[in-house]
């Protein structure tokens, strides 16, 4: 009789333990990178559908540009996937990192962009205090911290590009969030902040700190003649200019010298690993613009599509992309010198998915890529190895040094060719870039269950071991705390009670998500 009671209780025991680890499964979210892209698609801001009539109107072919085109989503070229992290080892450093630039007395926030002026300085914008945070904007891209006030320290800085001294610095009290600088053919700065929605033209050096032209309406996101955190701008030699709203409308704007709207093209389209499918014109925020000037060509960061797409400058047409599988699929900037018949110098970051296929294998690193061949010529990061969050990437006309602007850590970078590389981390103690490596969603999935599938083994083995003797008492709260709540014992019961924080889905926004500050806490923005 017993025997009989004894199994009863122990399979009520089974199935009572199977509702709980059931329970567990449903709870479980794969894990996401915390440089993870949070959103696989930004819909636009000024659109009062939902996501699902948005993706029908994408699937149709509307969006934001001077017209709407059918959208044909070809099939993905099969083609072999490489072993990224062989095939990265065999790419040559040609850019040497030392310790020695700028000086010991710069203290920057974090390095959102980086161009030179006439004389050769090296021209960098950072937020100083500034984070953009999971609370930053709202979900109508509203900024959420207004009441702060512009930001009280200069936010342009000109460094020397032999000792890194500061030359001069300007912006005081004007910027909140910033984002990109350019330095133009006559020495005028371009600038874009995202919390302001804005675009400003400042004279050389920043004059007097007032902007000579101002485009979009402060703190007031929108598309048509209004902007919704843009990110960069080119700028030709007859003054006309390009700006890339980023975030939002995914677009590119062309602009006379005067700030007269000429053309304006592009779609929102997903992020991912798409740079092989996703149309010509679309974007996944085009997060930074480069010219070419012999080919009169336009290209733009096509971000989370993992690409550089290239336009013809007079018009807006399509005229190439560039990739490469070692890249990955989040490309965040790029620039353009006529070095060895044109090359464009890149800047990657964390892929949104790791994991133990190699095709999920990334590093983060400067890349050199050859417009002729389409083929990586170089790799370059601070002492050979990896960058964290790199941003922003400018190159001298004659390829021979490279400035990285990086947001965590706060990093402004100075490489030479020549095997003599002038470069420091500023901002705080330095902070050495590692190799990191996120576990995929999928594995942390299948680890679980094989821990909870131990522990209920464990659990079902010493409910029989102890009980077998004393018959069978109620599943319950009484017979937990006899069964384990020993002094001696493994507190099986406490496990299963507690909060389940560690497998709660980490917050996700739409972001720039560079790791400025908490560094690994949570997903960060630009």
């Amino acid at each position: 009789m017993k025997s009989t009671d004894s199994a009863k209780c122990l399979g009520s025991k089974s199935l009572a333990i199977c509702c709980l680890l059931l329970h567990l499964l449903l709870c479980i979210r794969p894990a996401v990178s915390q440089t993870q892209s949070p959103s696989r698609y930004l819909h636009n801001v000024d659109s009062n559908n939902n996501n699902n009539e948005r993706l029908h109107q994408i699937l149709k072919g509307s969006g934001a540009g001077s017209g709407a085109t059918q959208l044909n989503w070809p099939q993905p070229p099969k083609q072999t996937v490489p072993d990224v992290k062989t095939e990265l080892a065999k790419l040559n450093n040609t850019y040497v990192y030392q310790n020695a630039w700028p000086a010991n007395n710069v203290k920057l926030g974090a390095v959102t962009a980086v161009s030179f002026d006439k004389a050769g300085n090296v021209v960098i914008f950072h937020r100083v205090d500034r984070v953009w945070g999971q609370t930053t904007f709202d979900n109508r891209n509203q900024y959420q911290e207004k009441y702060r006030g512009p930001i009280r320290e200069s936010t342009v800085l000109a460094l020397e590009p032999a000792t890194g001294k500061v030359q001069y610095d300007w912006g005081k009290n004007f910027f909140y969030m910033p984002h990109g600088l350019t330095v133009d053919p006559e020495d005028n700065v371009w600038l874009t902040d995202v919390a302001m929605h804005q675009v400003f033209k400042f004279p050389p050096r920043g004059g007097d700190g007032k902007p000579t032209l101002t485009l979009g309406d402060a703190f007031q996101p929108g598309s048509g003649r209004k902007f919704c955190k843009p990110t960069s701008v080119a700028v030709l030699d007859n003054g006309d200019f390009f700006v890339a709203d980023g975030y939002c409308n995914a677009r590119i704007l062309k602009y006379s010298r005067t700030g007269e709207l000429i053309l304006f093209w592009g779609q929102n389209t997903f992020s991912g690993i798409s740079y092989d499918v996703a149309p010509q014109n679309f974007f996944a925020i085009p997060h930074a613009l480069t010219l070419v000037p012999e080919l009169q060509l336009l290209c733009a960061a096509d971000r989370e599509n993992g690409r550089v797409q290239c336009f013809l400058s007079s018009n807006g047409t399509f005229h190439s992309q560039y990739h490469n599988q070692l890249i990955g699929d989040r490309l965040f900037s790029m620039a353009y010198t006529p070095a060895a018949g044109g090359q464009l110098v890149i800047v990657n970051g964390p892929t949104a998915e790791l994991g133990i296929h190699p095709e999920h294998y990334n590093e983060v690193h400067g890349f050199v890529l050859s417009m002729r061949s389409k083929q990586l010529v170089s790799k370059f990061g601070p002492n050979n190895l990896q960058f964290q969050n790199p941003h922003d990437v400018a190159v001298t006309a004659d390829g021979n040094e490279i400035n990285v602007a990086e947001l965590n850590p706060m990093h402004i970078h100075n490489k030479d060719s020549r095997d003599s590389a002038i470069s420091q981390a500023v901002g705080g103690d330095q902070v050495p870039a590692v190799a990191v490596h996120h576990p995929s969603g999928k594995a942390i999935l299948v680890a679980s269950l094989m821990l909870l599938f131990a522990g209920s083994t464990f659990a079902l083995a010493l409910i029989f071991a102890r009980r077998r003797k004393r018959g069978c008492l109620p599943f319950g709260a009484r017979s937990r705390r006899h069964a384990w709540e020993k002094s001696d014992g493994f507190m099986l019961g406490g496990l299963l009670d507690r909060d389940r924080n560690g497998f709660e889905k980490l917050d996700q926004q739409a972001s720039d998500e560079e790791q400025e500050t908490k560094t690994l806490a949570s997903a960060q923005y630009a």
